[in-house]
């Protein structure tokens, strides 16, 4: 797709281009600066790119990002973007903000609901003041209840204590399992590795590597940047 974004003068994303097939898990590694959460806001449109983005088999370059949820798209954040001063079930019913079927939005919440039970407990809770990784659930939670069919997931690991974050990839796992098809940024790259079944590398704007999760574990250059090794 020969994706392409630029801050002034700075190329971050350099004509890079890749796929994630329907039920896929595929993830993005790469060192902070990598261009990774570029990628993922070229594609969620919310920021300016170039190149050629197709989502199954339309074009979604140049549409708005608050008409993607309705095709099917969606984004959860770096950093979660949760609507803090808003509740726990206030913000969950932000994202179905663009659906109408009441019965289908009160199924979903209780989908919601039971792959994320901790966030049932907090339902009238205020979202500001959940812990971390209560706050990252919330955020997944939040893009589930769009229905969406391609989830756009940015270092959902980042900040979070080693037991919480190990539920939070087990959410990942159980959506996965679903059928859900996921692009995982993650700088965590043996986390993202060992949940997703190809990869690609970004090193300073380029994708330089893709293969199999099981090549990349096991490819040197990966294991001496990457996982420490």
């Amino acid at each position: 797709m020969n994706l392409q974004v630029h801050y002034g003068g700075i190329a971050a994303v350099k004509d890079i281009s890749f796929a994630v097939e329907q039920n896929e898990i595929v993830c993005l590694i790469g060192a902070n600066g990598a261009g990774k959460t570029s990628t993922l806001k070229a594609l969620a449109r919310m920021i300016p790119s170039n190149g050629e983005i197709r989502y199954g088999e339309q074009r979604i370059d140049a549409i708005p990002s608050y008409k993607l949820i309705g095709r099917g798209l969606a984004l959860v954040p770096e950093g979660r973007g949760i609507f803090a001063r808003l509740t726990v079930a206030e913000n969950l019913a932000m994202g179905a903000y663009h659906r109408t079927d009441k019965a289908g939005i009160a199924l979903d919440f209780e989908r919601v609901y039971g792959l994320l039970p901790r966030l049932k407990e907090r339902a009238d809770q205020v979202a500001g003041t959940l812990s971390g990784g209560e706050q990252q659930m919330l955020a997944i939670g939040r893009a589930l209840m769009g229905r969406p069919r391609l989830l756009l997931l940015d270092e959902p690991s980042m900040g979070l204590a080693p037991l919480m974050v190990e539920k939070v990839f087990e959410v990942i796992r159980a959506i996965a399992m679903e059928g859900m098809t996921i692009l995982l940024v993650e700088q965590n790259a043996r986390l993202a590795l060992e949940v997703c079944s190809r990869g690609y590398v970004m090193e300073s704007g380029t994708i330089t590597l893709a293969d199999s999760s099981t090549a990349l574990l096991a490819d040197s250059r990966v294991r001496t940047a990457y996982l420490g090794e």
